[in-house]
């Protein structure tokens, strides 16, 4: 049947990646725009397949992934992007995983992060004037915002829920 995805892998399109181990096997299947990772357990060829999500926390994220890829299995063209970010929100990631990777070495200072990063085409204040700035201020919060997000709450922009990272 065309309408229904069966565990064929003759027909479902070439895995970019695979391993398989005891009764899994698990693939990596996508184009330019989107990857899909599935494991297959003990499927017989030909028979229907079923999904097995978890229901926690991502479980909305999963069902939108899971419908994406069965209309992708099914050859349907891919839609609007459901998990993309807006211009926004794509500059300011940036911004954060900056400010990860220039405090990673050590001994960077929340003034150097301002003066190559956040403020670079500024010049902004040093001692007691840097001290006291709105932008110290902004910087430091943007500098514990990164912090957060390294520390797990990336798992928040993954699974697609409003609201500022805590």
């Amino acid at each position: 049947m065309k309408n229904r995805p069966h565990f064929d892998p003759a027909h479902w399109p070439l895995a970019i990646a695979s391993r398989s181990a005891g009764d899994e096997t698990h693939l990596v299947m996508g184009d330019n725009v989107s990857r899909h990772r599935v494991c297959l357990r003990g499927l017989p060829a030909g028979h229907p397949i079923a999904w097995l999500i978890p229901c926690d926390a991502l479980l909305d994220a999963r069902l939108q992934a899971l419908a994406a890829l069965d209309r992708w299995l099914r050859g349907a063209r891919r839609g609007a992007q459901m998990f993309g970010p807006t211009a926004y929100q794509a500059r300011r990631l940036d911004l954060l995983l900056a400010i990860l990777d220039l405090r990673r070495g050590g001994g960077v200072t929340s003034h150097m992060v301002a003066k190559h990063l956040v403020y670079p085409r500024h010049s902004i204040g040093q001692g007691a004037s840097w001290k006291s700035s709105p932008e110290r201020r902004r910087t430091q919060r943007l500098i514990h915002e990164a912090d957060a997000l390294a520390a797990g709450g990336y798992r928040t922009l993954l699974a697609g829920r409003a609201g500022r990272q805590k």
